[in-house]
């Protein structure tokens, strides 16, 4: 079940983007011939008085179907409606309208998330928390009798405060100490223990004793107190998603040798969901609100075959004073579709090869 309700969050945020370009199309008196959710064989079709609505095989994306490139289409050319032939203004509008839509989506989850179940802050106590002791890394820990829930309250006599710099400032006085003997002060428990550690010189140089170090603190859930208060948590909530998302992506184009790796396609996203969905279900709904964000961000992109690349054709436009001949349009999002396709696929085989279950399979046969 945990699955099924990944993939269909998947699907409503595809929904969502859309209706937010159908919408904007009707709305401005568009012309549109095909709503469509899913790739693939057509699972159930309707067909409206102009548009045929369908649900598709593969629920990995969707598209707004315009009949302004179908031969067989009874429309005339030169009609005013026909997206084609509207200002760059109306279609800059109606190819931005699925991001749009996304992120208003996504703050309207935040705003029921903290209007509902609330959200979980991390409330950061005194010291630097041990929750790993890694032998396989040094040994020093523990031997020193050093163990996993360990708080450091204190090294070499300088108390460490509930801020941000404790957990730095721990690792630099490690790192900056090999072979030269460190005072510790530990909570474990009720207890307060001191001892005194060595940290070995690493193959860089630098001290190390064995250890992951984490902020100390506990997570807090807060709940907004009415909807006006739900409204600006969630406007905060928003926000830092937003700037987190950003910074990710820009870490990613600038380190992309060191990060694709961390790139997810859609079978992470759904095991991550489903994670999500199986520990903890009300979290859906801030889970559901950051990927929304994270497929407003990749197709604002200037990339072929997503939004962005649609709405540089349009700056294109309007700075040559018309539209790029129709063959090297149709060129670069057919190459882009390809590349966006290939890279799709890739990211699902690898992925589902390193599901639990399947590499459980293949080490049974």
């Amino acid at each position: 079940m945990s699955v099924l309700a990944a993939i269909a969050v998947l699907a409503v945020l595809i929904l969502v983007h859309e209706l937010g370009h159908f919408i904007a199309a009707r709305s401005q008196g568009i012309h549109v011939n095909r709503f469509s959710l899913g790739f693939g064989p057509i699972l159930w079709k309707y067909q409206g008085s102009e548009t045929e609505y369908a649900v598709r095989a593969f629920p990995l994306g969707g598209f707004v179907g315009f009949p302004d490139d179908e031969p067989d289409s009874t429309i005339p050319p030169n009609d005013p409606n026909l997206l084609r032939n509207r200002p760059i203004l109306d279609r800059a509008i109606v190819i931005s309208a699925g991001v749009i839509a996304n992120l208003i989506f996504a703050y309207l989850l935040l705003v029921t998330q903290v209007g509902t179940v609330g959200v979980q802050k991390f409330a950061p106590e005194p010291g630097v928390l041990i929750p790993v002791v890694a032998t396989d890394v040094s040994s020093v820990a523990a031997k020193a009798g050093i163990r996993p829930g360990d708080v450091i309250l204190a090294i070499e006599g300088k108390r460490l405060e509930a801020v941000p710099g404790s957990l730095e400032y721990v690792k630099q006085t490690i790192a900056m100490h090999p072979n030269q003997p460190l005072e510790l002060q530990l909570q474990r428990g009720d207890r307060t223990l001191d001892l005194t550690i060595t940290p070995e010189r690493s193959p860089e140089g630098q001290g190390r004793i064995g250890v992951q170090l984490n902020p100390n603190g506990k997570l807090e859930t807060r709940r907004a107190a009415n909807i006006l208060q739900a409204f600006s948590l969630g406007a905060n909530e928003f926000q830092k998603i937003v700037i987190l998302t950003g910074q990710g992506f820009v870490q990613l184009i600038s380190n992309f040798s060191q990060t694709a790796n961390q790139v997810a396609g859609p079978v992470k996203i759904v095991e991550f969901g489903a994670n999500i969905a199986q520990s903890n279900p009300a979290n859906l709904l801030q889970f559901a609100a950051l990927i929304s964000i994270n497929l407003a961000i990749i197709n604002i992109l200037p990339l072929p075959a997503l939004d962005g690349g649609q709405l540089a054709f349009l700056f294109v436009e309007g700075l040559r004073g018309k539209p790029l001949p129709t063959h090297i349009q149709d060129g670069v999002m057919q190459t882009g579709l390809m590349l966006l396709l290939g890279l799709g696929i890739f990211l699902i085989v690898r992925d589902t090869a390193n599901l639990p279950w399947v590499q459980k399979f293949f080490q049974w046969a």
